[in-house]
C-alpha cells in the first residue's frame, strides 16, 4: 500500500539518514512503480534544442526557389495576407540568399550553408516542414511549444514526462533545463514549470554554460557529512510541522525533495558535470575550443553526459531572450546564432551515434515559430506561426526524410500539417506514452498532456 504524505514524512523524520538515504529510496521506488509504458518505447530520453525567438525555416531547412524569384514584389494575391505580430502590411517578399545542396545517401535538400555541420547528419534527421501553432508572439509561442497551450498555467512537456515515467537515476534530476549565456528566456521558469501538478515535477535549471554548472553543489570542506545529516534532520522536523498545518501546498513538497536531491547530488552530480573527464577530441567535437561555440557546446556535451546517466528530459535554450527574433538584420543575426549552435548540435548527434546512444535518445531542434517570407524593416522577417519547421533525430525516428510541406513561399503549412499538439503527442509516443492515456486528476477534472488533442505522426518512424 502506498505511503500517505503523513506516513512518509514520519518515516523520513525518524530515519537515521535524515531526509536522504534509505527513506528517499523507498519514496522514489514507489514513484517509479506508477510509471507505465502504454506501448514499447523507442526512446529513453529527450534532448530538446530550443531556438528561442523563431529561426527562419526559409533560410535553414525549407528552401523556396519561388521566394527568390519574386523577391521585392508584394505577396501574390492568391495568398491570404496573414496577421503579423508587428502589424506590417503590404511589405515586399524578402529573398533567402542561401546556398543549398543535397546531403547524405538520402540526398535531402534540407540544410542551408548556415548549418554545414548539421547538414552532414541529414541521413539521421527527419525534417518536419508543416508545423503550425496558435502563439503569434514570443510569450504565447514559447508557452505553447512547452505546454501545448499559449497561456500560462499548464505543465510543461518535461513535467509530464517526469510525472509519467519517474526518474531513472535517484541521484540526478529527471528533468533538466540549461540556458545559454545570453540572458533569461521569455516566460522564465514557467517554461519548465509543473502547472497544476505537484511542483516536484518541474524542471531543474543548471548553468551548463558556466564553469560551475550547479551552484553550491560542493559542501564546505569544514562541514562533515554527519553534520549535514543532522542539519537535514532538523530541517525535516521544521518542514513536517509546517506541512501538517498546510498539507495542500505542493511547493513545500518540492522544496523538501530538492533538499533531498541536493544531498544525493553532492555524491554523483560533480562527476556528471565534470567536462574535464572528456577527451580533447570530444571537447573539440562540441566546439569547446572556439569562443563562438563554447557556451552552447558545453550545454550540448552536458546534455549527453546527463542522458547517459539516466536523465530523461534535457532542454537546451539557444538565443535565450528571443535572440533568434530577426525583425531586422536577419543576415547578421542568424549567421551569428547559427555559428554558435551548428557545430555543437552536430557534435551532439555524432557523439550520441558513436556511443550507441542516438537510437535511444530523441533529439528535437526548433523554435516557437518560423519567419515570414515577407520582409520587415527591409532586411528582417516577422513571426510566422502558420507554417514553420522543426526536426527530430534518433529515438526511433527514421532519418533522411522530410515530412509535410509549406506552400511555395513558405507562409502556410499545407501538407500533412502538424500542430504543437501533434508534436507533443509524437514525442510522447516515442517515449512509450499514449497522450490520451496519460492523465492527471486536477480538482475532479481529468487532464491530459495535449489537452485531448494531438496524434502521433507515424511517418516519423515509417517514412
Amino acid at each position: 500500500m502506498p505511503m500517505t504524505m503523513h506516513h512518509r514524512r514520519g518515516f523520513l523524520q525518524q530515519s537515521g539518514l535524515g531526509l536522504g538515504g534509505l527513506a528517499l529510496q523507498c519514496m522514489l521506488h514507489q514513484e517509479r512503480a506508477r510509471a507505465e509504458f502504454h506501448h514499447r518505447p523507442l526512446a529513453k530520453s529527450i534532448i530538446w534544442c530550443f531556438m528561442e525567438g523563431g529561426p527562419s525555416h526559409l533560410d535553414l531547412v525549407d528552401p523556396k526557389p519561388l521566394l527568390n524569384r519574386l523577391a521585392g514584389q508584394p505577396l501574390p494575391s492568391s495568398f491570404q495576407e496573414p496577421i503579423t505580430a508587428m502589424g506590417e502590411k503590404g511589405a515586399p517578399l524578402l529573398a533567402a540568399p542561401r546556398k543549398w545542396k543535397q546531403y547524405g545517401e538520402s540526398g535531402l535538400w534540407a540544410a542551408s550553408d548556415w548549418m554545414p555541420h548539421i547538414a552532414e547528419h541529414m541521413d539521421d534527421i527527419a525534417v518536419i516542414r508543416s508545423c503550425w501553432t496558435n502563439g503569434i508572439n514570443h510569450s504565447g509561442g514559447v508557452c505553447q511549444m512547452n505546454t501545448c497551450i499559449n497561456v500560462a498555467g499548464r505543465p510543461s512537456l518535461g513535467a509530464w514526462v517526469n510525472y509519467g515515467l519517474g526518474t531513472a537515476n535517484d541521484n540526478l534530476p529527471s528533468f533538466v533545463v540549461m540556458c545559454d549565456n545570453s540572458g533569461r528566456p521569455v516566460n522564465g521558469p514557467r517554461n519548465w514549470g509543473s502547472g497544476f501538478m505537484p511542483a516536484s515535477h518541474q524542471g531543474v535549471r543548471i548553468e551548463g554554460s558556466q564553469e560551475e554548472p550547479i551552484a553550491n553543489l560542493h559542501a564546505p570542506k569544514e562541514v562533515s557529512r554527519r553534520r549535514t545529516q543532522v542539519k537535514l534532520e532538523l530541517l525535516g522536523a521544521f518542514n513536517e510541522a509546517y506541512a501538517s498545518e498546510y498539507p495542500q501546498q505542493s511547493e513545500l513538497e518540492a522544496r523538501i525533495r530538492s533538499y533531498e536531491l541536493a544531498f544525493r547530488m553532492q555524491a554523483q552530480a560533480p562527476e556528471a558535470v565534470d567536462l574535464s573527464q572528456e577527451t580533447s577530441r570530444t571537447q573539440s567535437l562540441y566546439g569547446l575550443d572556439r569562443k563562438e561555440t563554447e557556451a552552447f557546446g558545453r550545454n550540448c556535451l552536458l546534455a549527453r553526459r546527463l542522458v547517459e546517466r539516466g536523465v530523461r528530459f534535457v532542454q537546451l535554450y539557444s538565443g535565450t531572450g528571443s535572440k533568434w527574433d530577426s525583425h531586422s538584420a536577419i543576415e547578421s543575426n542568424h549567421s551569428r546564432l547559427c555559428r554558435s549552435m551548428d557545430r555543437p548540435v552536430a557534435g551532439l548527434l555524432q557523439d550520441l551515434k558513436e556511443r550507441g546512444l542516438l537510437e535511444e535518445t530523441l533529439v528535437v531542434w526548433g523554435g516557437e515559430f518560423g519567419r515570414t517570407p515577407m520582409s520587415e524593416k527591409g532586411d528582417g522577417r516577422d513571426h510566422n506561426p502558420t507554417g514553420f519547421s522543426i526536426w527530430m533525430a534518433g529515438g526511433g525516428v527514421r532519418g533522411g526524410q522530410t515530412i509535410g510541406a509549406t506552400d511555395e513561399l513558405g507562409l502556410y503549412a499545407v501538407e500533412d500539417k502538424m500542430h504543437v499538439h501533434d508534436i507533443h503527442a509524437s514525442i510522447l509516443h516515442l517515449l512509450g506514452i499514449d497522450n490520451m492515456r496519460l492523465t492527471f486528476d486536477h480538482r475532479g477534472r481529468i487532464e491530459r498532456p495535449t489537452i485531448n488533442e494531438g496524434r502521433f505522426n507515424r511517418k516519423l518512424i515509417t517514412g
